[in-house]
């Protein structure tokens, strides 16, 4: 287990490495300069310079990228924007400020979106998958089918701006979404992120009922399951001890990515809500040419899917014992 940790962990380092040199060439290499843009009307050459020195874009790509990388291990002087301590990101072009610090603070945010939404659709997806799974083409099992199509077909901006008109505007029934810190206020915490997790969370148990349903069907069927039974083994025993355990691997997977990309921001979710966190950010932030601050979400992001995914594959062992990690 030891050797396939590190393993992961230096070949994630590289994967990081790749995708944040692509990304840092792809965003910088645009036609718009953007200190141009903040430049102004009246820009002399003198001021266009500085403003480049200041931003940190004045040397050549390849050299900015070294500058950028060397700043998140030894930090970096911006100039007239002042010293950025490591972890350095950079300044973003927008408020000047350090880009760490900013996605930092939209973070519990996304956070207490991600894990919030994470329980209801785990808990209603694989709860449905299950029952149409031991109900297999009986009437639970066809409305549980039936239902997570439908949900599954639907977009969050429809079904949050709806959700927003009735419980919120039409019946007040839940207050207008919003986000607390947890340790001020549980109670307003969850009143105030209940509406965006239900709505994001439709969208996703309808994967996961689909997903459970099929991989317990699959499981039911196999012979070591059918053995099972007829060694006279309860069938909650065989389907819990056997079965169940057998599909919970690509499940534990799609989890794990899921994961990974709603800790880097729901964007969609965030935007419909307008809730402030780290998926509103890179909106505005695109709408702003705000190149910094998307290379920090864009890099911050890539972090937690690649985390997932060592995360994901050291639980195959612990949850199928065929698996073993050399």
């Amino acid at each position: 287990m030891l050797r396939f940790l590190v393993r992961r962990i230096l070949g994630a380092v590289v994967t990081l490495l790749i995708i944040s040199a692509v990304t840092f060439m792809l965003f910088y290499a645009v036609p718009r300069d953007p200190a141009r843009l903040t430049c102004g009307k009246l820009c002399t050459p003198e001021t266009l310079e500085l403003i480049r020195h200041n931003m940190g874009i004045s040397d050549p790509l390849p050299l900015q990228y070294w500058h950028w990388l060397t700043g998140i291990f030894m930090g970096r002087d911006y100039g007239s924007y002042g010293q950025c301590d490591a972890p350095c990101l950079g300044y973003s072009f927008v408020n000047r400020e350090p880009v760490l610090a900013t996605i930092m603070d939209r973070f519990p945010t996304t956070v207490s979106l991600a894990i919030g939404s994470s329980v209801v659709f785990l808990i209603g997806g694989i709860g449905a998958g299950m029952i149409a799974a031991v109900k297999q083409g009986k009437t639970l099992d066809k409305l549980a089918s039936s239902a997570s199509l439908i949900a599954s077909s639907m977009q969050i901006y429809f079904v949050g701006t709806l959700a927003l008109y009735f419980f919120v505007y039409q019946w007040q029934i839940l207050d207008q979404p919003s986000y607390t810190n947890f340790t001020d206020n549980p109670a307003s915490w969850a009143n105030g992120l209940l509406l965006p997790w239900l709505v994001l969370a439709l969208i996703w148990t309808a994967n996961y009922t689909r997903m459970t349903r099929s991989q317990l069907v699959e499981q039911l069927s196999e012979d070591y399951v059918r053995t099972a039974r007829a060694k006279g083994l309860s069938r909650r025993n065989v389907f819990f001890r056997f079965a169940w355990r057998g599909a919970m691997g690509p499940i534990v997977t799609i989890f794990g990515i899921d994961l990974g990309v709603l800790l880097g921001g729901a964007m969609i979710t965030e935007k419909t809500f307008s809730l402030q966190g780290v998926g509103l950010l890179a909106v505005k932030s695109v709408n702003t040419s705000d190149l910094p601050m998307l290379l920090g979400i864009m890099v911050i992001t890539a972090s937690f899917v690649v985390i997932a995914n060592i995360l994901v594959d050291a639980a195959y062992a612990m949850i199928d014992p065929r698996i073993r990690l050399a």
